[in-house]
C-alpha cells in the first residue's frame, strides 16, 4: 500500500511537469535582441525567427530594447515571469558588462537560465591603408614605438570589439588610445576618415570594405581561420596565443523557469541552426554554428565572465 501511494505521489508530480513540456508553448513567444535593429544579433534573431517559429508552432515575436550595452534588453527577461514566453539573445556583453558597470541590476550567471549557445563569429582587426604597418608583427613595433599617438575606434564601451582591443593591448604590452562611438556605423565611418587608425569589428560586415580596399584587415580574432576571409591569419597563429574573442549568441531565460521548458526551448534552437537554409544564411556571414546543452551554454558564459575580468581591470575600463 505504501509503495502505491509513493508512486501515486510521484505521478502527481511528474506528470504536470511532462504535461508542460508537451504543451509549451500555447501563446507567442517574445525574443528580445538588447541593441538596435541592424546589427549582427539583430539580424541573427531574423534569421532564426521564421524556423524556431515552426518548431514551436506558435508566433515568434522579435523586439529591439536597446540601451546601456545591452543591458536594458538583459534586465526586461529578468524582470519577465519564468514561464518561457520571453527570452534574451543572448551575447557577449553577459561574459563583459559585470566587470565595467559598477550598478548592474542582474547577475549573469544567477538570474538567467541558459538554453543553449546558437553560434560564433570572429571579430577582424582593421587599420587604415595609410597606417605604414601590413601585419600585426608591425603593427606591435609602430605602436610601441610611438606610445599613446595611435587612436583606436569601438561601437561602444564594453563591446567585443573593444574588449578585442584591450586583449590585444594587454598581451603586446602597447598603448593605443580608446575612442568610443555608439555602433559600428559611426566607428567605421572614423577609420575611413582616418580619425583613428584601427579598430576591430565583427568580420563579415566588413567584407566588403576590406575587398574594396578602403580598409586593411590584419588578422581574425577566432582560433581557426574564418571560412568568409581564409587567406587571413589568426592571432592564435601569429604568436598570441590563446588570443580568442568572439561575437556570440544563444538563448536565455529568466531564473526559475521550468527545467522542461527550457529543454523544449533547446531542442527547438538546436533543430532551428540545423535546418539547412537558417545554417546557411548563418555561415554565409561568418557565424560558425554550434549546438549543445544548457549546461554547456552555462559553462561557455561562465568561462567569458572569468575571462573578461582580468582584461577589464587591467585596462580600467568603466560605464556608468
Amino acid at each position: 500500500m505504501q509503495r502505491r501511494t509513493a508512486l501515486a505521489l510521484l505521478a502527481t508530480i511528474l506528470l504536470p511537469a511532462a504535461a508542460l513540456a508537451q504543451t509549451f508553448p500555447t501563446r507567442s513567444v517574445s525574443i528580445i535582441v538588447p541593441y538596435p535593429p541592424g546589427g549582427l544579433i539583430d539580424l541573427v534573431a531574423r534569421i532564426i525567427q521564421p524556423r524556431i517559429q515552426l518548431e514551436l508552432g506558435q508566433p515568434v515575436v522579435v523586439e529591439n530594447r536597446s540601451g546601456a550595452g545591452g543591458n536594458v534588453g538583459a534586465e526586461a527577461v529578468v524582470r519577465a515571469s519564468p514561464n518561457g514566453y520571453t527570452l534574451l539573445l543572448a551575447n557577449p556583453s553577459l561574459g563583459i558588462s559585470p566587470h565595467i558597470y559598477r550598478k548592474l541590476n542582474y547577475r549573469p550567471l544567477e538570474d538567467f537560465a541558459y538554453i543553449g549557445l546558437g553560434g560564433k563569429t570572429p571579430n577582424v582587426l582593421l587599420v587604415h591603408p595609410s597606417l605604414p604597418v601590413k601585419s600585426v608583427r608591425e603593427l606591435i613595433d609602430y605602436a610601441k614605438q610611438n606610445p599613446g599617438k595611435l587612436n583606436y575606434a569601438s561601437n561602444g564601451y564594453g563591446t567585443s570589439p573593444q574588449m578585442s582591443m584591450e586583449l590585444f593591448k594587454g598581451m603586446t604590452g602597447t598603448f593605443i588610445v580608446h575612442i568610443p562611438f555608439r555602433g559600428s556605423g559611426p566607428a567605421t565611418a572614423s577609420l575611413l576618415a582616418n580619425e583613428t587608425q584601427l579598430m576591430f569589428d565583427n568580420l563579415p560586415q566588413q567584407v566588403p570594405l576590406i575587398n574594396g580596399g578602403r580598409v586593411r584587415a590584419l588578422a581574425v580574432t577566432s582560433l581557426a581561420r574564418s571560412p568568409v576571409m581564409p587567406e587571413l591569419p589568426t592571432f592564435d597563429e601569429l604568436g598570441l596565443k590563446g588570443f580568442e574573442v568572439t561575437s556570440w549568441f544563444g538563448l536565455a531565460a529568466p531564473a526559475a523557469t521550468p527545467r522542461e521548458v527550457v529543454m523544449r526551448l533547446n531542442q527547438a534552437l538546436n533543430r532551428t541552426t540545423q535546418d539547412p537554409q537558417v545554417n546557411e544564411a548563418l555561415v554565409s556571414r561568418g557565424v560558425t554554428v554550434t549546438q549543445g546543452t544548457p549546461e554547456d551554454f552555462y559553462n561557455f558564459v561562465k568561462a567569458e565572465v572569468e575571462k573578461w575580468g582580468p582584461v577589464v581591470k587591467r585596462a580600467g575600463v568603466v560605464a556608468e
